[in-house]
């Protein structure tokens, strides 16, 4: 496409010994320095050391994030909404770090970056781990807690959110890269790829919350927090043993750049007519291509001011070699328009992001509370996750074995309904969710005021915490759909220059509900405060058995409706990427 155009340049002067070709699945050695072998190398075999080191990392993240409200009230003696807030915030930053793990790794390389930021990780693990076990570092019982106690826990903590944000956009874009998308077996398997990804790291997050969380509370953090360190340690054993067994796409250079390129040769370029016939645009053959490896897209015909930087102008012809700030290819100029297409669609994924925050905060708090006895053994609140992952086990399987067949029959789409329609659904789901939660929110506070506990918050309130097993279940549902849908979508919605960059959007969008999440609570701490004038008016205080977080949940359920309203409106005017003919 468009070769006539290419051909008007002179001699393409691109360095065409930068990088060894690849073979024909367009994939190298995590050196560089060769093809990959096809037979041997990539595919599920590859991929399940690559889901290893992410199942992992979940089970770290999960043993220390499902308990980390209670840590900070109880070891730290932060008040109940100042533990929510950090927990928000650092999740926020844990989530939102990916963005510069996603540059580097897209910039230099996955391998590279992903082998980096795993030791980072362990590292943090190992200072957590100190900040609970080393006499003077850790905090003792009855005692103040001292600012170099709680700054190391605070720099061990964001030292994992730095790992963290290495390792989580990498490590899916690098499994992806084990799936050759011009053969029609492999591209077939990575359809399922995601729906299997999140089935692997759900089966860590069940050992995280049963185990690990069980044994933080029966033998204390140490062993807790311990055992999660040891565990990716052995991740990081089995990550570097199959490195001769990886296939990787060579880095095609700082996704920043190649956007800034674009902007800056159109805004050059403002007062050019874009013409009319494709053929007149600048698009370089595969031969001449700097990365073979990168598909072409056929022009769109939305934001055409950005076209302009792909239109062939007088002083390009006369120049001796294409100047990348001057000229674009037309993929190129479409890698920003899809960049720019997929906003609306994260925009209106930040709300359920909000609402699942609260999963490890105030459904955390709700729980502990409440009569948690099964026979002898007592649950801790924070294993009530493994209820949503318990969800997300069983229904994933029947999702991709069972209705994804059923519906391609009906719909003639390869997945089944597209992307999507699957995020519009979780939406709905995750709605519904949350107004379960107020609804049970409100008889807890019924029966802590027919029992008298209204200021007795250290009572257990006489209702059992398997209430909570419907709104827990259907957070789980809403990650089949909605979590998995995001992660499918911007993962293969993104330029194939910017995978990184794709699995990081979706990842972005839990950060940013966290802070969302966050700055809600503290406007409802404040405006609630001063109006109600008293304990009773906080919808969040320390005691839960005058506070009212259903107020919130209903809060909550709201701007869900409202934003689902908008998400509709998105979704419709959504158009997907094309790679030559074919619709992604």
């Amino acid at each position: 496409m468009a070769a006539t155009a290419a051909v008007m340049v002179e001699e393409k002067k691109f360095s065409s010994d930068e990088f060894v070709e690849p073979d024909e699945n367009n994939a190298t050695d995590v050196s560089w320095n060769r093809p990959s072998r096809k037979l041997t190398s990539g595919n599920w075999k590859a991929c399940w050391l690559i889901f290893g080191c992410e199942v992992c990392e979940r089970v770290a993240y999960y043993a220390i994030s499902s308990n980390l409200a209670n840590y900070l009230f109880q070891q730290l003696h932060e008040n109940r909404a100042d533990a929510a807030n950090n927990v928000n915030n650092w999740t926020g930053t844990l989530y939102l770090v990916p963005l510069l793990g996603a540059f580097l790794g897209d910039s230099f390389g996955r391998y590279v970056t992903l082998s980096i930021f795993l030791c980072i990780y362990l590292m943090s693990l190992v200072f957590i781990t100190m900040s609970v076990s080393v006499p003077g570092i850790k905090t003792e019982k009855n005692q103040p807690v001292s600012s170099t106690q709680s700054g190391f826990f605070y720099f061990a903590l964001y030292l994992m959110a730095l790992g963290a944000g290495g390792i989580k956009p990498n490590v899916t874009s690098f499994a992806g890269d084990q799936f050759d998308e011009e053969d029609p077996q492999e591209s077939k398997r990575k359809m399922s790829f995601l729906n299997w990804w999140f089935v692997s790291i759900s089966s860590g997050n069940v050992f995280s919350v049963t185990a690990l969380v069980y044994i933080q509370v029966t033998y204390g953090w140490t062993w807790g927090w311990g055992g999660a360190t040891a565990v990716v340690a052995l991740a990081t054993l089995v990550f570097f043993s199959g490195r001769s067994n990886y296939r990787t796409q060579k880095p095609a250079g700082s996704p920043f750049t190649r956007v800034a390129q674009v902007l800056v040769a159109a805004t050059r370029k403002w007062n050019v007519c874009v013409p009319d016939d494709d053929e007149r645009l600048y698009e370089p053959t595969d031969k001449e291509a700097q990365f073979p490896h990168i598909r072409n897209l056929p022009r769109s015909k939305e934001f055409t001011f950005l076209d302009k930087a792909a239109v062939v102008s007088e002083k390009d012809l006369q120049s001796k070699e294409v100047k990348p700030w001057s000229l674009c290819p037309v993929t190129q100029v479409e890698e920003v328009k899809l960049l720019v297409r997929v906003m609306p669609i994260w925009f209106t994924n930040l709300i359920f992001s909000s609402v699942f925050a609260q999963v490890g905060t105030l459904f955390l708090n709700q729980g502990d509370t409440m009569e948690r006895h099964l026979g002898r053994l007592q649950i801790p609140a924070a294993s009530f996750t493994l209820f949503i992952t318990l969800t997300i086990c069983t229904i994933m399987p029947l999702y991709d074995r069972c209705f994804v067949p059923f519906a391609r029959r009906i719909t003639g789409n390869e997945r089944g309904i597209t992307m999507l329609q699957r995020i519009g659904i979780g939406q709905v789901i995750s709605t519904v969710s949350i107004a379960i939660a107020a609804l049970v929110e409100m008889k807890r506070l019924r029966v802590a005021r027919q029992h008298g506990l209204l200021d007795r918050p250290q009572s257990t309130v006489p209702m059992s915490v398997f209430w909570l097993l419907p709104q827990y279940a259907l957070a789980g549902v809403c990650e089949v759909f909605i979590s998995v849908g995001q992660n499918e979508f911007f993962y293969d919605q993104a330029p194939d220059s910017m995978r990184s960059i794709g699995a990081a959007l979706y990842l972005s969008t839990i950060s940013i509900g966290s802070y969302i999440s966050s700055l809600l609570v503290e406007m409802v701490v404040k405006f609630t405060s001063t109006k109600g004038g008293g304990v009773d008016g906080n919808w969040i205080n320390d005691n839960l058995n005058r506070a009212h977080i259903d107020y919130f949940y209903w809060l909550l359920t709201i701007l869900s409706i409202i934003n689902l309203g908008i998400y509709v409106l998105c979704a419709r005017w959504y158009t997907y990427k094309n790679v030559g003919d074919i619709a992604i």
